[in-house]
Protein backbone atom coordinates (compact mmCIF):
# COMPACT_ATOMS: atom_id res chain seq x y z
CA UNK A 1 0.00 0.00 0.00
CA UNK A 2 2.94 2.34 0.54
CA UNK A 3 3.43 2.25 -3.23
CA UNK A 4 -0.10 3.64 -3.60
CA UNK A 5 0.77 6.71 -1.56
CA UNK A 6 3.93 7.37 -3.54
CA UNK A 7 2.15 6.96 -6.87
CA UNK A 8 -0.65 9.30 -5.84
CA UNK A 9 1.88 11.83 -4.54
CA UNK A 10 4.12 11.83 -7.58
CA UNK A 11 1.79 11.10 -10.47
CA UNK A 12 -1.55 12.46 -9.34
CA UNK A 13 -0.54 15.49 -7.21
CA UNK A 14 2.98 16.74 -7.92
CA UNK A 15 2.79 15.79 -11.58
CA UNK A 16 -0.44 17.75 -11.91
CA UNK A 17 1.06 20.93 -10.49
CA UNK A 18 4.14 20.65 -12.67
CA UNK A 19 2.11 19.93 -15.81
CA UNK A 20 -0.75 22.41 -15.42
CA UNK A 21 0.11 25.18 -12.96
CA UNK A 22 3.46 26.65 -14.02
CA UNK A 23 2.98 30.28 -15.08
CA UNK A 24 5.68 30.74 -17.72
CA UNK A 25 4.51 34.21 -18.66
CA UNK A 26 4.30 35.93 -15.27
CA UNK A 27 6.40 33.67 -13.08
CA UNK A 28 5.63 31.26 -10.29
CA UNK A 29 2.42 29.30 -10.51
CA UNK A 30 -1.07 30.13 -11.75
CA UNK A 31 -3.63 31.23 -9.20
CA UNK A 32 -6.48 28.89 -10.16
CA UNK A 33 -7.56 25.88 -12.19
CA UNK A 34 -11.07 24.47 -12.28
CA UNK A 35 -12.41 20.92 -12.08
CA UNK A 36 -12.13 20.47 -15.86
CA UNK A 37 -8.46 21.63 -15.78
CA UNK A 38 -9.18 25.04 -17.30
CA UNK A 39 -6.53 27.44 -15.99
CA UNK A 40 -7.52 30.96 -15.00
CA UNK A 41 -4.42 32.86 -16.09
CA UNK A 42 -5.73 36.08 -14.51
CA UNK A 43 -6.50 34.67 -11.08
CA UNK A 44 -5.31 36.34 -7.90
CA UNK A 45 -2.30 34.64 -6.32
CA UNK A 46 -2.36 34.09 -2.57
CA UNK A 47 0.46 33.92 -0.06
CA UNK A 48 -0.98 30.74 1.44
CA UNK A 49 -1.16 28.98 -1.93
CA UNK A 50 2.41 29.89 -2.82
CA UNK A 51 3.79 29.03 0.62
CA UNK A 52 2.11 25.63 0.49
CA UNK A 53 3.51 24.95 -2.99
CA UNK A 54 7.00 25.80 -1.73
CA UNK A 55 6.63 23.61 1.35
CA UNK A 56 5.26 20.69 -0.66
CA UNK A 57 7.98 20.57 -3.29
CA UNK A 58 10.75 21.17 -0.75
CA UNK A 59 9.46 18.33 1.43
CA UNK A 60 9.01 16.06 -1.60
CA UNK A 61 12.60 16.68 -2.64
CA UNK A 62 13.85 15.98 0.87
CA UNK A 63 12.00 12.67 1.03
CA UNK A 64 12.24 11.44 -2.57
CA UNK A 65 15.31 13.22 -3.96
CA UNK A 66 13.88 14.07 -7.39
CA UNK A 67 15.77 17.17 -8.65
CA UNK A 68 12.64 18.34 -10.48
CA UNK A 69 11.01 18.90 -7.10
CA UNK A 70 13.90 21.09 -5.96
CA UNK A 71 13.59 23.07 -9.19
CA UNK A 72 9.89 23.62 -8.48
CA UNK A 73 10.69 24.67 -4.92
CA UNK A 74 13.18 27.25 -6.17
CA UNK A 75 10.57 28.50 -8.63
CA UNK A 76 8.08 29.00 -5.82
CA UNK A 77 10.65 30.59 -3.52
CA UNK A 78 11.91 33.05 -6.12
CA UNK A 79 8.39 34.23 -6.87
CA UNK A 80 7.57 34.63 -3.19
CA UNK A 81 10.78 36.51 -2.52
CA UNK A 82 10.15 38.92 -5.39
CA UNK A 83 6.44 39.59 -4.98
CA UNK A 84 5.21 38.64 -1.51
CA UNK A 85 7.98 39.65 0.90
CA UNK A 86 7.49 43.13 2.39
CA UNK A 87 10.99 44.48 2.79
CA UNK A 88 9.83 47.71 4.42
CA UNK A 89 7.62 46.42 7.23
CA UNK A 90 8.46 42.73 7.31
CA UNK A 91 6.30 39.69 6.77
CA UNK A 92 4.41 38.77 3.61
CA UNK A 93 1.45 40.31 1.83
CA UNK A 94 -1.84 38.46 1.65
CA UNK A 95 -2.24 38.43 -2.16
CA UNK A 96 -1.03 39.78 -5.50
CA UNK A 97 -2.61 39.87 -8.95
CA UNK A 98 -1.51 37.65 -11.81
CA UNK A 99 1.31 40.08 -12.66
CA UNK A 100 2.58 40.27 -9.10
CA UNK A 101 1.06 43.62 -8.16
CA UNK A 102 -0.03 43.66 -4.52
CA UNK A 103 -3.82 43.44 -4.07
CA UNK A 104 -4.13 42.97 -0.32
CA UNK A 105 -1.20 44.09 1.81
CA UNK A 106 -2.65 43.07 5.18
CA UNK A 107 -0.55 40.90 7.47
CA UNK A 108 -2.58 37.81 8.35
CA UNK A 109 -0.84 35.82 11.08
CA UNK A 110 -1.98 32.61 9.40
CA UNK A 111 -0.13 33.55 6.20
CA UNK A 112 3.04 34.43 8.10
CA UNK A 113 2.86 30.99 9.71
CA UNK A 114 2.60 29.17 6.41
CA UNK A 115 5.43 31.15 4.90
CA UNK A 116 7.58 30.29 7.91
CA UNK A 117 6.62 26.64 7.45
CA UNK A 118 7.72 26.85 3.81
CA UNK A 119 11.00 28.70 4.40
CA UNK A 120 12.08 26.41 7.23
CA UNK A 121 11.41 23.36 5.04
CA UNK A 122 13.22 24.93 2.11
CA UNK A 123 16.21 25.65 4.32
CA UNK A 124 16.41 21.94 5.17
CA UNK A 125 17.08 21.05 1.53
CA UNK A 126 19.22 24.03 0.51
CA UNK A 127 21.21 24.91 3.62
CA UNK A 128 21.26 28.51 2.39
CA UNK A 129 21.80 30.86 5.39
CA UNK A 130 19.72 33.67 3.85
CA UNK A 131 16.68 31.39 3.75
CA UNK A 132 17.07 30.60 7.44
CA UNK A 133 17.43 34.33 8.08
CA UNK A 134 14.11 34.91 6.32
CA UNK A 135 12.48 32.16 8.37
CA UNK A 136 13.75 33.73 11.60
CA UNK A 137 12.50 37.14 10.46
CA UNK A 138 9.02 35.64 10.00
CA UNK A 139 9.20 34.17 13.51
CA UNK A 140 9.90 37.68 14.80
CA UNK A 141 6.92 39.02 12.85
CA UNK A 142 4.62 36.38 14.30
CA UNK A 143 5.85 37.16 17.79
CA UNK A 144 4.79 40.78 17.21
CA UNK A 145 1.21 39.52 17.09
CA UNK A 146 1.35 37.86 20.50
CA UNK A 147 -1.03 38.98 23.22
CA UNK A 148 1.39 39.46 26.12
CA UNK A 149 -1.41 39.76 28.68
CA UNK A 150 -3.89 37.03 27.76
CA UNK A 151 -1.68 34.78 25.66
CA UNK A 152 -1.92 33.62 22.09
CA UNK A 153 -1.67 35.39 18.75
CA UNK A 154 -4.04 37.91 17.21
CA UNK A 155 -5.41 37.27 13.76
CA UNK A 156 -4.50 40.13 11.47
CA UNK A 157 -2.95 43.56 11.12
CA UNK A 158 -2.41 46.32 8.59
CA UNK A 159 0.67 46.29 6.42
CA UNK A 160 2.64 48.16 9.11
CA UNK A 161 1.37 45.90 11.94
CA UNK A 162 -1.34 48.15 13.34
CA UNK A 163 -4.83 47.13 14.48
CA UNK A 164 -7.19 46.19 11.64
CA UNK A 165 -10.99 46.11 11.80
CA UNK A 166 -11.64 43.03 9.68
CA UNK A 167 -9.50 40.22 11.05
CA UNK A 168 -11.24 37.37 9.23
CA UNK A 169 -9.17 34.77 7.42
CA UNK A 170 -12.00 34.22 4.93
CA UNK A 171 -15.61 35.26 4.44
CA UNK A 172 -16.92 32.16 6.20
CA UNK A 173 -14.94 32.89 9.37
CA UNK A 174 -16.01 35.01 12.31
CA UNK A 175 -14.35 38.37 12.94
CA UNK A 176 -12.73 37.37 16.22
CA UNK A 177 -9.38 38.30 17.76
CA UNK A 178 -8.09 34.74 18.06
CA UNK A 179 -8.84 31.47 16.32
CA UNK A 180 -7.94 27.84 16.75
CA UNK A 181 -7.01 27.59 13.06
CA UNK A 182 -4.35 30.30 13.20
CA UNK A 183 -2.88 28.95 16.41
CA UNK A 184 -2.67 25.48 14.88
CA UNK A 185 -0.79 26.89 11.91
CA UNK A 186 1.62 28.81 14.10
CA UNK A 187 2.28 25.66 16.12
CA UNK A 188 2.99 23.75 12.90
CA UNK A 189 5.79 26.00 11.55
CA UNK A 190 7.30 26.50 14.99
CA UNK A 191 7.79 22.73 15.18
CA UNK A 192 9.48 22.81 11.78
CA UNK A 193 11.69 25.79 12.64
CA UNK A 194 12.85 24.10 15.84
CA UNK A 195 14.29 21.31 13.70
CA UNK A 196 16.76 23.72 12.07
CA UNK A 197 17.17 26.53 14.61
CA UNK A 198 17.82 26.10 18.31
CA UNK A 199 16.44 29.12 20.13
CA UNK A 200 15.13 29.46 23.68
CA UNK A 201 12.45 32.06 22.81
CA UNK A 202 11.11 29.81 20.08
CA UNK A 203 11.12 26.84 22.45
CA UNK A 204 9.21 28.72 25.14
CA UNK A 205 6.73 30.14 22.63
CA UNK A 206 5.99 26.62 21.40
CA UNK A 207 5.48 25.31 24.92
CA UNK A 208 3.05 28.14 25.60
CA UNK A 209 1.18 27.32 22.40
CA UNK A 210 0.73 23.70 23.42
CA UNK A 211 -0.49 24.81 26.85
CA UNK A 212 -3.00 27.15 25.20
CA UNK A 213 -4.46 24.25 23.26
CA UNK A 214 -4.68 22.16 26.40
CA UNK A 215 -6.11 24.86 28.69
CA UNK A 216 -8.05 27.22 26.40
CA UNK A 217 -8.83 25.72 22.99
CA UNK A 218 -9.65 22.13 23.95
CA UNK A 219 -13.07 21.71 25.58
CA UNK A 220 -12.97 18.75 27.98
CA UNK A 221 -16.77 18.67 28.25
CA UNK A 222 -17.18 17.94 24.52
CA UNK A 223 -13.81 16.51 23.48
CA UNK A 224 -13.63 19.05 20.64
CA UNK A 225 -11.64 22.21 19.93
CA UNK A 226 -13.20 25.64 20.06
CA UNK A 227 -12.84 27.69 16.88
CA UNK A 228 -13.30 31.42 17.51
CA UNK A 229 -12.33 33.37 20.62
CA UNK A 230 -12.20 36.93 21.91
CA UNK A 231 -9.10 38.43 23.52
CA UNK A 232 -10.05 36.86 26.86
CA UNK A 233 -10.41 33.37 25.32
CA UNK A 234 -14.18 33.27 25.54
CA UNK A 235 -15.40 30.97 22.76
CA UNK A 236 -18.03 32.46 20.46
CA UNK A 237 -19.95 29.29 19.53
CA UNK A 238 -19.89 25.50 19.71
CA UNK A 239 -19.18 24.74 16.06
CA UNK A 240 -17.35 21.44 15.58
CA UNK A 241 -14.77 21.25 12.80
CA UNK A 242 -13.91 17.58 12.42
CA UNK A 243 -11.01 18.15 10.04
CA UNK A 244 -9.31 20.60 12.38
CA UNK A 245 -9.90 18.32 15.35
CA UNK A 246 -8.12 15.38 13.80
CA UNK A 247 -5.40 17.53 12.23
CA UNK A 248 -4.64 18.99 15.65
CA UNK A 249 -4.14 15.52 17.12
CA UNK A 250 -0.99 14.82 15.16
CA UNK A 251 0.36 18.38 14.93
CA UNK A 252 0.14 18.76 18.72
CA UNK A 253 1.83 15.40 19.20
CA UNK A 254 4.76 16.34 16.95
CA UNK A 255 5.07 19.74 18.63
CA UNK A 256 5.12 18.23 22.13
CA UNK A 257 7.77 15.70 21.21
CA UNK A 258 9.90 18.38 19.56
CA UNK A 259 10.06 20.50 22.73
CA UNK A 260 10.03 17.68 25.30
CA UNK A 261 6.67 18.74 26.70
CA UNK A 262 6.55 17.76 30.37
CA UNK A 263 2.84 16.93 30.66
CA UNK A 264 3.00 14.41 27.83
CA UNK A 265 0.73 11.84 29.48
CA UNK A 266 -2.01 14.41 30.01
CA UNK A 267 -1.61 15.55 26.42
CA UNK A 268 -1.80 11.96 25.19
CA UNK A 269 -5.10 11.54 27.05
CA UNK A 270 -6.47 14.75 25.54
CA UNK A 271 -5.46 13.74 22.02
CA UNK A 272 -7.13 10.38 22.53
CA UNK A 273 -10.28 12.19 23.66
CA UNK A 274 -10.27 14.46 20.59
CA UNK A 275 -9.76 11.48 18.28
CA UNK A 276 -12.57 9.55 19.97
CA UNK A 277 -14.96 12.52 19.91
CA UNK A 278 -14.23 13.06 16.22
CA UNK A 279 -15.47 9.57 15.39
CA UNK A 280 -18.91 11.20 15.44
CA UNK A 281 -18.03 12.71 12.06
CA UNK A 282 -17.07 9.44 10.40
CA UNK A 283 -19.58 7.94 7.98
CA UNK A 284 -20.29 4.33 7.03
CA UNK A 285 -18.38 4.75 3.74
CA UNK A 286 -15.23 5.77 5.64
CA UNK A 287 -15.48 9.50 4.89
CA UNK A 288 -15.38 12.35 7.39
CA UNK A 289 -18.01 15.09 7.26
CA UNK A 290 -17.16 18.78 7.42
CA UNK A 291 -18.71 20.28 10.54
CA UNK A 292 -21.63 20.78 12.88
CA UNK A 293 -22.67 24.43 13.17
CA UNK A 294 -25.56 25.71 15.28
CA UNK A 295 -26.93 22.18 15.37
CA UNK A 296 -26.86 21.82 11.59
CA UNK A 297 -24.75 18.93 10.24
CA UNK A 298 -22.74 19.72 7.10
CA UNK A 299 -22.08 16.36 5.44
CA UNK A 300 -19.98 17.69 2.55
CA UNK A 301 -16.79 15.62 2.15
CA UNK A 302 -13.94 18.13 1.68
CA UNK A 303 -10.59 16.99 0.26
CA UNK A 304 -8.52 18.44 3.09
CA UNK A 305 -10.69 16.92 5.80
CA UNK A 306 -10.25 13.46 4.29
CA UNK A 307 -6.48 13.90 3.98
CA UNK A 308 -6.16 14.99 7.60
CA UNK A 309 -8.39 12.13 8.71
CA UNK A 310 -5.93 9.63 7.26
CA UNK A 311 -2.90 11.23 8.92
CA UNK A 312 -4.66 12.11 12.15
CA UNK A 313 -6.03 8.64 12.81
CA UNK A 314 -2.79 6.97 11.78
CA UNK A 315 -0.99 9.07 14.38
CA UNK A 316 -3.77 8.50 16.93
CA UNK A 317 -3.21 4.78 16.46
CA UNK A 318 0.53 5.25 16.84
CA UNK A 319 0.06 7.31 20.02
CA UNK A 320 -2.55 5.15 21.74
CA UNK A 321 -1.92 1.72 20.17
CA UNK A 322 -5.64 1.49 19.38
CA UNK A 323 -6.17 -0.54 16.23
CA UNK A 324 -9.58 1.04 15.61
CA UNK A 325 -7.93 4.34 14.78
CA UNK A 326 -5.72 2.68 12.16
CA UNK A 327 -8.81 1.11 10.61
CA UNK A 328 -10.54 4.50 10.44
CA UNK A 329 -7.53 5.87 8.55
CA UNK A 330 -7.52 3.09 5.97
CA UNK A 331 -11.28 3.21 5.54
CA UNK A 332 -10.93 6.90 4.78
CA UNK A 333 -8.09 6.24 2.33
CA UNK A 334 -10.35 3.81 0.49
CA UNK A 335 -13.03 6.51 0.30
CA UNK A 336 -10.48 8.97 -1.10
CA UNK A 337 -9.37 6.54 -3.79
CA UNK A 338 -12.93 5.81 -4.86
CA UNK A 339 -14.50 9.25 -4.65
CA UNK A 340 -12.05 12.17 -4.40
CA UNK A 341 -9.04 11.47 -6.60
CA UNK A 342 -9.43 12.50 -10.23
CA UNK A 343 -7.63 9.57 -11.78
CA UNK A 344 -8.07 10.82 -15.34
CA UNK A 345 -7.23 14.53 -15.13
CA UNK A 346 -5.09 14.65 -11.99
CA UNK A 347 -5.31 16.07 -8.47
CA UNK A 348 -8.30 15.70 -6.13
CA UNK A 349 -11.75 17.19 -6.36
CA UNK A 350 -12.56 19.91 -3.85
CA UNK A 351 -15.30 17.78 -2.30
CA UNK A 352 -18.22 15.49 -2.69
CA UNK A 353 -21.50 17.27 -1.97
CA UNK A 354 -24.05 15.88 0.51
CA UNK A 355 -25.85 14.14 -2.37
CA UNK A 356 -22.61 12.39 -3.37
CA UNK A 357 -21.96 14.38 -6.54
CA UNK A 358 -18.62 16.03 -7.36
CA UNK A 359 -18.40 19.67 -6.31
CA UNK A 360 -17.67 21.24 -9.69
CA UNK A 361 -18.16 24.83 -8.53
CA UNK A 362 -14.91 24.90 -6.56
CA UNK A 363 -11.44 24.89 -8.07
CA UNK A 364 -9.15 21.89 -8.18
CA UNK A 365 -6.30 24.30 -7.50
CA UNK A 366 -6.56 27.85 -6.23
CA UNK A 367 -6.37 30.34 -3.39
CA UNK A 368 -7.11 27.62 -0.82
CA UNK A 369 -6.77 24.41 -2.83
CA UNK A 370 -3.10 23.49 -2.81
CA UNK A 371 -0.97 20.32 -2.95
CA UNK A 372 -0.33 20.63 0.77
CA UNK A 373 -2.98 18.62 2.67
CA UNK A 374 -3.12 15.70 0.26
CA UNK A 375 0.59 15.83 -0.61
CA UNK A 376 1.55 16.00 3.04
CA UNK A 377 -0.70 13.06 3.86
CA UNK A 378 1.13 10.94 1.30
CA UNK A 379 4.51 12.09 2.57
CA UNK A 380 3.63 11.40 6.19
CA UNK A 381 2.64 7.88 5.24
CA UNK A 382 5.91 7.39 3.37
CA UNK A 383 8.22 8.99 5.92
CA UNK A 384 6.75 8.37 9.36
CA UNK A 385 3.92 5.84 9.24
CA UNK A 386 5.19 2.97 7.07
CA UNK A 387 5.38 0.63 10.08
CA UNK A 388 1.59 0.81 10.35
CA UNK A 389 0.93 -0.33 6.80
Amino acid sequence: MIREFQEVLEENILGFWMSHMIDDQNGGFYGAIDTANNVNTYAEKGAVLNARILWTFAAAYRILGNPLYLKMAWRAYNYIDEYFVDRQYGGVYWSVDYKGVVIQNKKQTYAQGFMLYAFSEFYKVTGEPFILDQAIALFECIEKTRDSLKGGYREAFTRDWKIIDDMRLSEKDENMAKTMNTHLHVLEPYTNLLKVWTNERLMEAQKELITLFVDKIYNPSTGHLGLFFDDDWNVSNETISFGHNIEAVWLLWLAANQVGYLNIERLKSILDDIATSSVAGLQADGSMIYEVKEGEIDTEKHWWVQAETVVGYMYAGKITKKQAYIEYAYNNWNYIKQHLIDWKKGEWYWSRLPNGSINESENKGGFWKCPYHNGRMCMEMLENLMEYE
